[in-house]
């Protein structure tokens, strides 16, 4: 069926999605401030598995996951999105750790763009992944440091895992109800950073370090990850990948507002084309009928696979 209704519905859908997008990417950036904080404390491989194992522990315990419930694909896809998340956490915060984080940020944006022009069906809306990767170079500035090139490789690295969690994330959001599919793949993604680095970060770990762990893995990747999953429900993933061009404009304006850093003429400019191209993304970012969800599509409380907008 079509019409101005369902058109409407949609829109207002797509608005939601991108407000929970946004909350997604102001807990990422407060998570970002609070692990540089304590990195010299547990290190980026700290921080890392911390994160990843309390996300899986709070998923495992609160949602209680039911994989033998799935189908075998759909069941592959969460295991997929667990390893894709592990990887794209670690990836970045060792390349922090070796080049400016405006750098690896500006690197890291490669994979939503990527994905946002590669998934885009509107040629006119081609524009908003263009103008926003320019106001990403702009505020970010990534020439004006020298790079280790170990560290570009690994930013990139977690650009291609981020391009891939978005379209594993709205895969897995459209065949499994609820949180299910997080509650599968955070646990897997959990593993994924014990076999990496549990065995260099567990004999120093303290009480401390455990419950520092807790807090920053609630604001990065528990609430984030749980809106990020919603709100895929609602857009494309061409329109999602364009707004997370916000997130730097928004790291800008909490680095402004809590560190006191002070922006230049250049990141200001590129805030204003972040911000034109989120506007443009979020107007465009509706999900056609054949795009969205069975259950959303339906929208039958009696359907089995029916899950709550």
């Amino acid at each position: 069926m079509t019409g101005p209704q369902p058109r409407a519905d949609a829109q207002a859908a797509a608005r939601t999605g991108a407000l929970m997008a946004l909350g997604s990417m102001f807990c990422v950036q407060l998570g970002v401030v609070a692990a540089f904080s304590v990195f010299d404390q547990i290190g980026p491989d700290g921080a890392a598995w911390l994160r990843l194992t309390w996300a899986g522990l709070i998923f495992l315990v609160f949602v209680r996951p039911r994989p033998l419930q799935l189908a075998r694909r759909d069941l592959l896809a969460c295991v997929g999105l667990g390893v894709v998340t592990a990887f794209v956490t670690i990836l970045f915060m060792f390349a922090v750790e070796r080049i400016p984080v405006g750098t690896a940020s500006a690197l890291e944006f490669l994979g939503p763009l990527s994905v946002a022009v590669l998934r885009g069906r509107n040629r006119r809306a081609a524009i908003w992944p263009v103008l926003a990767m320019v106001g990403v170079l702009l505020l970010t500035e990534p020439w004006r440091d020298s790079v280790d090139p170990v560290g570009v490789a690994l930013a990139l690295g977690a650009a291609a895992c981020w391009a891939f969690y978005i379209l594993l994330t709205q895969r897995v959001g459209d065949a499994v109800s609820g949180l299910q599919g997080l509650a599968i793949s955070m646990p897997v993604a959990a593993l994924v950073a014990t076999a990496l680095l549990g065995g260099a970060v567990i004999p120093d770990l303290t009480w401390r370090h455990v419950l520092i762990g807790l807090g920053l893995a609630i604001l990065l990747p528990v609430i984030p990850f749980a809106l990020e999953m919603l709100a895929l429900r609602r857009m494309t993933t061409a329109s999602f990948g364009t707004l997370m061009a916000l997130e730097p404009a928004m790291a800008l304006v909490l680095g402004l507002v809590i560190l006191s850093q002070q922006p230049g003429v250049l990141p200001i400019i590129g805030i204003l084309f972040v911000v034109a191209a989120g506007i443009g993304a979020e107007r465009t970012g509706a999900r056609v009928e054949d795009e969205a969800p069975p259950h959303e599509r339906e929208n039958d409380p009696g359907d089995p696979g029916y899950v709550v907008p």
